[in-house]
């Protein structure tokens, strides 16, 4: 069964900002790794068709399909879990959220829809 991430957007504004940050990357390091310190226990659960809900200033307003986990060094040598992104992001309807650290699962239920453009 499906289920979803959803994470704060740190140091980015819009939704736009997000993706200019996200383009950045892609062109620096060839696919977008969001890095974490723990693998999700749900990791398959994720795998089939799960998506990271970005929270921008208390709002859940964009969403990016996961595709990979894998394992990667923190800049302190720790090891860490990295969640590979697909590199499209998509609207969702804007929902309000309480600001948390770290990430927290999504069931699918709570996930808000996508807008289509």
């Amino acid at each position: 069964m499906t289920v979803h991430l959803k994470k704060l957007s740190v140091g980015t504004a819009t939704v736009d900002s997000l993706r200019g940050l996200q383009a950045l990357r892609l062109a620096n390091v060839g696919r977008l790794v969001h890095v974490t310190r723990n693998r999700p226990r749900r990791a398959e659960e994720l795998l089939d068709g799960g998506s990271i809900y970005w929270i921008i200033k208390g709002v859940m307003a964009a969403r990016q399909s996961i595709i990979d986990f894998v394992e990667v060094q923190r800049s302190d040598g720790r090891p860490a879990c990295g969640i590979v992104l697909s590199p499209k992001i998509v609207d969702v309807v804007p929902t309000r959220m309480r600001i948390f650290q770290g990430w927290r699962y999504l069931e699918i239920a709570e996930a808000p829809i996508d807008i289509m453009t």
